[in-house]
């Protein structure tokens, strides 16, 4: 709903207007009168109308003035004057700033403002429908001109033979002036692209994201850098460079490559690295570094966040890996036998420095590690420790999807983390066979209705002897547990995810969002709301 301003320094005026006038029917909302201009431009500066009705002649600022100033904050805005015959030369004034109509006071009648707020509110929405439609337009302007820089990458790194005729043209439609200038060429990954993918919503709206800061970055600082985005986490860069002042241009692409990575950071909250080639001065020697890049996972796969390297050979280690695997095996298992969660960082960060040291090949470590992670569930079923199999389905995707060596190291933490939380609840508890196959049960459909007759029946147990035999054994009945489980499953989508509270709520199982608010706010202490925002105000 629009929001008007009135102003006049006649208050019989503004009662008259107040009161006479069904703004809400009008649809718009009048959001505040004043009696001369410097306090309706104070308001203004902290809530902007869409509307200004105003009077000419006033004390401290008048209308002309007023109209001026809030036209140049918002050029957008609609100006009914309301004037006397004697002000009949500022009424001119005021049709230079292009307000929309003025009333002569003389001869008023609230229902000839009415009309006109009618007109002014039609010409807003005609004004708003057309920006939309351009904001539309241009998003899918540049969506579809970052297709087809998709496409010509790809075309540049697969097709063969290729034109070069042809690509030259194309490329300099692109920005990409192969004919006048060399470039570097440069790949950057992006780090925690599921993360990252995840708070953006979809992968379509990271890249967009992405390749929209870049844009202006560029723009902005005038930096003459062209950019594809390739596949995944992965963007092509290529850096213009000089051919007579080579260290120069070394400095300036590093520069480059700074700014995009500060501006990413800022914005996306993400961590970019640079892996750039040598300078190229023709379309095969493009082809060749950009399959150089792509093909360079095994020095990649061991950067940093934020870390700009040289595209260099790296020599393949022949020295056996699983010649370790007894050892790490037994660090593994020790430490999930001991549950001491003080002792996951060091020991999962000495193996992986250890990796990190003998730069393995990539698909040798994730295969490493799998291996270990399944023997590991045989060991622990054995035990009848604990039991859940999805959980280290899920990890061996995104082990494999992993791109990074120390996305490895962050998910193996987590991975044992979750691990020891529950194992040592369970297991310091009760050893109990059928409350442990009870309590991974309802780990594996936390989100999900539970209720204590399904769970029995599961369990092929008398719901009323099920219900007495997990009280004595866990010291908490049964739908207390469950409860404490979806209220910690609910702080951590709280914390991270940007899911509404609504949706929170449906997808914990729960029918009643105002139920679950009360039930979170007994258990936390605060509202879903109030502990998202304090942990954001922490962070």
């Amino acid at each position: 709903m629009y929001k008007v301003m009135l102003v006049d320094d006649d208050y019989p005026v503004l009662e008259l207007l107040t009161e006479a006038i069904e703004w809400e029917q009008l649809g718009v909302t009048l959001q505040s009168t004043h009696e001369n201009g410097a306090s309706a431009y104070e308001n203004a500066l902290d809530e902007m109308p869409d509307i200004l009705i105003t009077d000419i002649g006033m004390p401290k600022m008048n209308g002309i003035e007023l109209t001026k100033h809030l036209k140049e904050l918002n050029p957008n805005l609609q100006v009914v004057i309301l004037s006397c015959h004697s002000e009949f030369e500022f009424a001119k004034q005021a049709l230079k700033l292009q307000v929309h109509d003025y009333l002569v006071k003389d001869v008023f009648d609230p229902d000839d403002l009415c009309e006109v707020i009618k007109k002014v509110k039609e010409n807003l929405d005609h004004q708003n429908n057309t920006i939309f439609m351009q904001q539309q337009l241009q998003q899918m302007l540049e969506r579809n001109r970052e297709n087809v820089k998709e496409r010509f990458i790809r075309k540049t790194i697969q097709q063969s033979p290729i034109s070069e005729k042809e690509w030259l043209t194309e490329a300099s439609a692109l920005g990409l002036h192969l004919d006048k200038r060399e470039y570097t060429p440069a790949l950057a990954f992006v780090h925690d692209f599921h993360l990252a993918k995840h708070r953006c919503l979809s992968e379509e709206n990271l890249i967009f994201a992405i390749n929209n800061i870049m844009d202006e970055l560029i723009k902005g600082s005038k930096l003459d850098v062209v950019h594809f985005y390739g596949a995944a986490n992965e963007f092509f860069l290529f850096f213009p460079c000089s051919k007579l002042l080579k260290a120069g241009s070394f400095n300036q692409t590093m520069e480059s490559m700074n700014k995009i990575q500060k501006a990413l950071k800022t914005y996306l909250n993400i961590h970019v690295s640079f892996l750039f080639g040598n300078e190229c001065s023709s379309l095969p020697n493009i082809k060749e570094e950009l399959s150089l890049l792509l093909n360079a996972k095994h020095q990649s796969f061991y950067m940093q966040p934020g870390t700009i390297l040289k595209r260099e050979y790296v020599q393949v280690l022949t020295d056996d890996l699983f010649s370790k695997y007894d050892e790490v095996s037994s660090d593994f298992r020790d430490l999930l036998l001991m549950k001491d969660k003080n002792q996951i960082i060091p020991i999962v960060s000495k193996w992986i420095n250890y990796l990190e040291e003998k730069r393995y090949p990539p698909e040798l470590v994730k295969e490493w590690l799998l291996k270990l992670l399944l023997d590991l569930k045989i060991k622990l079923h054995a035990l009848q420790l604990f039991r859940q199999d999805h959980h280290v389905e899920c990890l061996h995707q995104e082990i494999i999807t992993s791109n990074f060596l120390c996305e490895l190291r962050d998910l193996l933490i987590n991975y044992f983390k979750s691990f020891l939380y529950l194992s040592n609840q369970v297991y310091n508890q009760t050893k109990r066979r059928e409350i442990l196959d009870a309590i991974s049960y309802v780990s594996m459909n936390l989100e999900k209705r539970i209720s204590l007759e399904e769970v029995a029946s599961y369990l092929f147990l008398n719901q009323s002897y099920f219900s007495r035999l997990f009280k004595r054994e866990m010291g908490e009945t049964f739908v207390e547990y469950v409860t404490k489980l979806k209220i910690i499953r609910a702080k951590e989508l709280l914390e991270q995810t940007t899911s509404s509270v609504g949706n929170i709520c449906e997808r914990l199982g729960y029918d009643n969002q105002s139920y679950f608010i009360k039930l979170f706010k007994n258990h936390v202490g605060v509202t879903p709301i109030e502990y998202r925002g304090g942990k954001v105000s922490a962070g």
